[in-house]
């Protein structure tokens, strides 16, 4: 065989060779990538409201290919929503992020404890500790909603005033969209709110959190108090307690992070 022939060859192969090696590298970083982010999200709704209202977050995240899941909550006891929850973590293929706005940040923290369950975000939401509830938190917080939500009925359900909603639920959305929502809110039971936790996912997970700087049903002072207190990485925006609604790409900016840095973040 001619000696420039074998010389192409070798040259031939090694560059072959090479194509391979950069070939199989950047498999390995890629699926490496993928192996550190987490692409099931659950989004879990709170009081006097229901799972719609994650629509604009839910489609700025599948968008960006994330799978996410919307639970729709009875609202009758803490018991039944955590049940809730917890089917939906179990649908999950591999590791998910919990999301909670408002009384949802009570159900995460109680059923987030699932090995399954990467982080958790709350979204001007309750962060209870252990033994504490949703209304000891509000109770310790001047209320600036103005007496928003109404005394328990007969049947122990809680209803929003209907004259205070807009300004204290959701200030940043239009009056017409306050009013549907106003007319369309579940009855929530007075026991889900004073439901103690009896464990707090919080402690084990790591957490990042939505602080809504002009919220008047979850004081904001309150919620940088139990920020700080669980260590979370804090987001501030300026918005209602409608955040989820009125900011949907901010939220849904927050969840991303949690999702692309749960796995590698320190308890």
């Amino acid at each position: 065989m001619n000696y420039f022939n074998v010389e192409r060859m070798i040259t031939s192969l090694a560059i072959t060779f090479m194509i391979i090696a950069g070939v199989t590298l950047f498999t390995i970083s890629a699926k490496a990538q993928t192996d550190t982010e987490v692409k099931n999200i659950i989004l879990v709704h709170g009081a006097f409201i229901d799972g719609s209202g994650w629509q604009g977050v839910y489609q700025i995240l599948t968008e960006k290919g994330y799978n996410v899941t919307v639970t729709q909550n009875s609202l009758s006891s803490l018991e039944a929503d955590v049940e809730t929850l917890n089917r939906a973590i179990e649908r999950q293929n591999g590791p998910v992020i919990l999301v909670g706005h408002s009384y949802g940040g009570s159900i995460i923290t109680e059923g987030g404890n699932s090995d399954k369950v990467a982080g958790l975000v709350y979204v001007a939401a309750f962060q209870p500790d252990e033994k504490e509830s949703a209304l000891n938190l509000a109770q310790s917080a001047p209320d600036l909603s103005n007496g928003g939500i109404l005394p328990p009925d007969d049947h122990g359900m809680l209803y929003y005033n209907k004259a205070k909603f807009h300004q204290g639920f959701a200030a940043d959305l239009g009056k017409k969209q306050a009013e549907f929502m106003w007319a369309s809110q579940g009855a929530f039971a007075a026991q889900a709110l004073a439901a103690p936790m009896t464990a707090v996912a919080w402690k084990t997970k790591p957490t990042w959190v939505v602080i809504a700087t002009e919220d008047k049903a979850i004081n904001p002072a309150l919620q940088r108090r139990m920020s700080e207190r669980s260590g979370a990485a804090v987001t501030e925006v300026k918005a209602s307690h409608a955040v989820f609604i009125s900011q949907p790409k901010a939220v849904a900016q927050v969840i991303e992070s949690a999702a692309q840095g749960a796995l590698t973040a320190k308890n």
